[in-house]
């Protein structure tokens, strides 16, 4: 089974039951879901049938070209930059390169990554063997 496949049958389940007990809050409270998505789910399928419920913006994504660019100039900036602090990083990327960040968003953005900032910025810049950041 795809996962699209998998995605209207979970969507069909839900709308299914809902009107097997004839009440759509006990329902959405059951599956987990708010009653806006239900009858959004509800209004596609009765227009467009089944091909409505497949899921049309997908959660992973890749990235673009742009995030692309801005990731390198971010990393490269942070890791030159390193103990300048966000405020002045974030004023860098703004000066000189045009990203509009704040100093936040400095610090959350490699989070963003799954640890990307202490395992593959950080440690390769320490000059001395064995020494970790």
């Amino acid at each position: 089974m795809t996962p699209a496949q998998r995605d209207i049958s979970r969507k069909l389940r839900i709308l299914n039951y809902a009107k097997q007990i004839g009440n759509v809050t006990a329902a959405c409270r059951h599956f987990g879901i708010s009653r806006e998505i239900f009858y959004r789910w509800k209004r596609a399928y009765e227009k467009d049938g089944e091909q409505a419920l497949v899921k049309s913006n997908p959660a992973l994504r890749t990235r673009s070209s742009a995030q692309n660019r801005r990731w390198r100039i971010f990393s490269s900036t942070s890791v030159g930059h390193i103990t300048s602090g966000e405020q002045r990083i974030a004023w860098y990327l703004e000066r000189y390169h045009g990203i509009t960040i704040s100093a936040g968003g400095v610090r959350s953005y490699p989070r963003r990554l799954r640890g990307f900032w202490r395992s593959q910025v950080l440690a390769p810049a320490c000059p001395i063997a064995g020494l970790r950041a």
